[in-house]
């Protein structure tokens, strides 16, 4: 990494007013250890923070956010997916009436029925199953009820790695959108249990975006779509390839040499400050209640202004992939 002002850029995002954008800086980038005083402060002051006390707004008197736990994207599934990428602190048992609507949901008669089984493949959509896996696990709030997911995942995995809900009875190829999240959570689970099936099955849904250099088709070298090279945040269930390189990151395959041509796509995207745009985002405002209510926004879109939250997360994925981000080892928040 190149750019003589990305020094500048992390000072400045130490000094955001928003607390997971410092602490995504403190523990991706000045790679600080989790139970550092600044990294726990910088925790609480997520949990403290506007953001949050918007996310969990809708709260009635038992604790439960009153909608369906999949309600896009302001539901209990999204909220804990979306506190755990922003580094709310783990064991916070005010979340266990939300942790017990997504079970309610995910373990339900009527949920099983949705899934079918096709020419010998489950076709699901597996990234909600993962979603409640990789949020449980980072919130402190699994149990055996998660490890029931994951292995529901494991079950249900492709012979090709992946994961797809595509019903069509010719459909054989898994989809980037439907596998990148449960890579992540099994990924996580096997770090955290380490249960050797939920490695292998990381490294085979790793290979699915491996074997494509995370944005290009097999065939021809093309981009496979073109909203996979749009820088978004949050993604949700969407995939991006800037959320690739990230889920890369966690699950530790980032300096395999396939991650290459995205690691360049990705520094194409520096603005001339050294940040990273949001280019489009997948979230409406709250008073809109068609698909995709967002209670908060997330520093808004520009192809030419910087994002926190973009950028915080493309400096984690370059710091990762052993780039040189030109930041002294003892940088600490101004």
């Amino acid at each position: 990494m190149n750019s003589e002002r990305t020094p500048d850029i992390i000072t400045g995002l130490l000094n955001s007013p928003e607390p997971a954008v410092r602490l995504k800086v403190l523990v991706n980038v000045l790679s600080k250890e989790p139970e550092s005083p600044e990294v726990k402060q910088a925790r609480q002051e997520v949990k403290a923070s506007p953001r949050v006390g918007l996310l969990l707004s809708e709260r009635d008197a038992d604790g439960r956010i009153p909608y369906h736990p999949y309600a896009k994207w302001y539901g209990a599934h999204w909220v804990l997916a979306t506190l755990a990428d922003i580094g709310y602190p783990p064991g916070d048992e005010s979340l266990i009436p939300l942790r017990e609507q997504v079970y309610a949901w995910l373990l339900s008669a009527h949920h099983e029925r949705y899934i079918k089984v096709l020419d010998g493949r489950v076709r699901r959509c597996a990234s909600q199953e993962g979603n409640a896996v990789y949020a449980l696990l980072t919130l402190g709030l699994a149990d055996v009820r998660a490890d029931e997911l994951a292995k529901r995942l494991m079950k249900w995995q492709w012979p090709d790695g992946g994961w797809n809900c595509d019903k069509r009875p010719t459909a054989d190829t898994s989809s980037f959108m439907e596998t990148l999240i449960p890579l992540r959570a099994l990924g996580l689970y096997a770090r955290a249990t380490g249960d050797s099936c939920a490695k292998a099955a990381c490294e085979q849904a790793a290979e699915v975006f491996l074997k494509r250099r995370l944005y290009k088709r097999q065939s021809d070298g093309q981009v496979m779509a073109d909203e996979f090279t749009v820088l978004h945040y949050p993604c949700y269930w969407h995939y991006d390839v800037l959320f690739g390189l990230k889920v890369m990151a966690e699950a530790g395959f980032i300096r395999d040499e396939r991650c290459a041509d995205a690691l360049a796509w990705l520094e194409s995207k520096r603005l001339p400050d050294s940040g990273f745009p949001a280019e489009k985002r997948y979230y409406h405002g709250p008073q809109n209640w068609a698909s995709g209510r967002s209670l908060v926004g997330w520093g808004g879109t520009s192809t030419k202004r910087m994002n926190e939250f973009i950028t915080a997360d493309a400096l984690s994925v370059l710091k990762a992939a052993a780039h040189d981000l030109g930041v002294p080892q003892n940088q600490q928040p101004l």
